[in-house]
């Protein structure tokens, strides 16, 4: 092997173990966060600019700065003082996180089956309001990120299959037919004389 296959060869490895350190670090950073506002003590979804976070973590200190915030843009001068916060607790805020911490030991409230671990990638939760009288399922998607909190003390957690039952049931109501379930047992028949 020549001197210039080598130089090339360290220099790709090199660039490998830097780019992965980046994907890593970005991938530590990105998603929407809740935090308190530090100028209204109300709850604010805020994002982190993970790119910026991941380049700076190869300097050896990971600057933070938001990317994004629901007081934005009306208060977008702000002086960011709610990273103290991300920086306190950076997995604690996530709301990916706080989501999976209030589905864990839960059962889903129609089938009464547990939930389980949460496979976002696949299917995002689902939950129910049940304090509405239609009793529509809905996933997390659907929910503005600063209402969150609000959102846990006024609904129920419901797995993924009762959420694409019910979902079906509501947009296609006339192809569904309720049937009587297996484990109820049938009307005792009339004999005839």
């Amino acid at each position: 092997m020549g001197t210039g296959t080598f130089v090339m060869a360290a220099l790709v490895i090199v660039t490998g173990v830097f780019a992965v350190w980046v994907l890593r670090g970005y991938l530590r950073q990105r998603g929407d966060r809740l935090i308190t506002c530090p100028e209204t003590l109300k709850p604010e979804a805020v994002r982190v600019d993970a790119g910026h976070a991941a380049v700076t973590s190869l300097m050896g200190h990971t600057e933070l700065k938001l990317s994004d915030c629901t007081r934005w843009p009306e208060r977008q001068t702000c002086g960011q003082d709610c990273l103290s916060q991300i920086q306190a607790t950076p997995h604690g805020c996530l709301i990916r996180s706080l989501v999976a911490d209030w589905y864990k030991g839960k059962t889903c409230a129609i089938c009464g089956r547990p939930v389980g671990d949460l496979e976002w990638m696949e299917h995002t939760p689902a939950l129910i309001d049940l304090h509405h009288l239609e009793h529509r399922t809905s996933t997390w998607e659907e929910i503005p990120p600063e209402r969150v909190f609000d959102v846990m003390a006024t609904h129920a957690p419901v797995c993924w299959s009762c959420h694409v039952t019910e979902t079906f049931r509501r947009e296609h109501a006339d192809l569904v037919v309720d049937r009587p379930s297996l484990a109820e047992p049938a009307p005792p028949q009339q004999a005839r004389h």
